[in-house]
C-alpha cells in the first residue's frame, strides 16, 4: 500500500524523529516529497509512505500519539470548482499528472490521489482555483 500524507507539527513536536521511527519500528518506506521545518513553529512534511496496510495503520496511530497530525493529500490540496476556468495552465506544470485535460470536452480535471502537494499549480493558476492548506 502506498499513500501520500501531510504531517503537521507544532512548536512542541517539530523536533521528534518520527520519520526514523516510522522506518525502524513499522518497516515503512518513506519518501520525503516536501518539507518545511521551522524551529518552535508550525511545520509540515509531505511524505509518500509505502508498506503493509496493518503496519501503516499502526504507524499512523504512533504519529497521532506523538501529537503529529497526519492527513491525506486529498484533504490538503483542493481545486475550487466554482472559480476554475479550465484554462489548462496548471496541467503544463503538474509533475505527477494529477491535473489534466479531458478530451474532447477540454475540461481540466484533478486526480487528488496522484497529487504530491508540490504547490506548483497554485502559482500558475490565474483565478487561484487551486488551494494548498498546509
Amino acid at each position: 500500500m502506498k499513500r501520500i500524507y501531510v504531517l503537521h507539527f507544532d512548536q512542541n513536536n517539530y523536533d521528534k524523529p518520527v520519520v526514523y521511527q516510522l522506518i525502524r519500528n513499522f518497516d515503512l518506506v518513506v519518501n520525503i516529497l516536501r518539507a518545511v521545518i521551522l524551529p518552535r513553529k508550525e511545520s509540515y512534511l509531505v511524505l509518500e509512505i509505502s508498506g503493509e496496510e496493518e503496519l501503516l495503520e499502526r504507524g499512523l496511530a504512533f504519529l497521532k500519539n506523538e501529537g503529529v497530525k497526519a492527513e491525506t493529500v486529498r484533504k490538503s490540496v483542493r481545486r475550487n470548482e466554482d472559480i476554475c476556468i479550465s484554462c489548462g495552465a496548471c496541467t503544463a506544470i503538474c509533475p505527477t499528472g494529477a491535473l489534466y485535460i479531458e478530451r474532447p470536452s477540454m475540461e481540466v480535471l484533478f486526480a487528488p490521489e496522484k497529487c504530491s502537494a508540490c504547490g506548483l499549480c497554485v502559482n500558475v493558476c490565474p483565478p487561484r482555483a487551486m488551494e494548498v492548506n498546509f
